[in-house]
C-alpha cells in the first residue's frame, strides 16, 4: 500500500470568534471587531463544524445526509460559505496536507 498526500484548504475559526446554536440558527460574534453575525441553521451546523476541526468531506457528507441535497450541490455551497466567512475574517484559511490510501 502506498501513503501519497494532496494539498487542501483547511479552514479554521479565528482566534477572538464566539459562536452559539440553537433551534433557529446560530450568532457568531467576532470579539475583536466587535461584529455578530446571525447564521441560518444549516450555517450554524457548519460553522460548529468547523469548530469541531472536521474537514469539508466530513460537513459535506453530513449536511448532504441531514437534508438530503446532492453531496455535489452541498459541496458548492459550503465552499462558498467558507469563503464568505474568511471575508468576514471569521475564519483562516490555511493549505493543509491530505492524505490517500492507494493500492500500488
Amino acid at each position: 500500500m502506498l501513503l501519497t498526500g494532496r494539498n487542501h484548504t483547511v479552514y479554521e475559526v479565528s482566534a477572538g470568534v464566539r459562536s452559539t446554536r440553537n433551534e433557529d440558527g446560530g450568532i457568531v460574534l467576532d470579539v475583536n471587531r466587535g461584529k455578530v453575525f446571525r447564521l441560518n441553521g444549516i450555517g450554524a451546523l457548519i460553522f460548529e463544524r468547523l469548530r469541531e476541526q472536521r474537514d469539508e468531506t466530513d460537513i459535506v457528507k453530513e449536511v448532504s445526509h441531514e437534508f438530503r441535497i446532492p453531496c455535489r450541490v452541498v459541496r458548492v455551497d459550503v465552499l462558498e460559505f467558507f469563503k464568505s466567512l474568511e471575508q468576514q475574517g471569521l475564519v483562516v484559511a490555511r493549505e493543509g496536507h491530505l492524505h490517500d490510501n492507494q493500492i500500488g
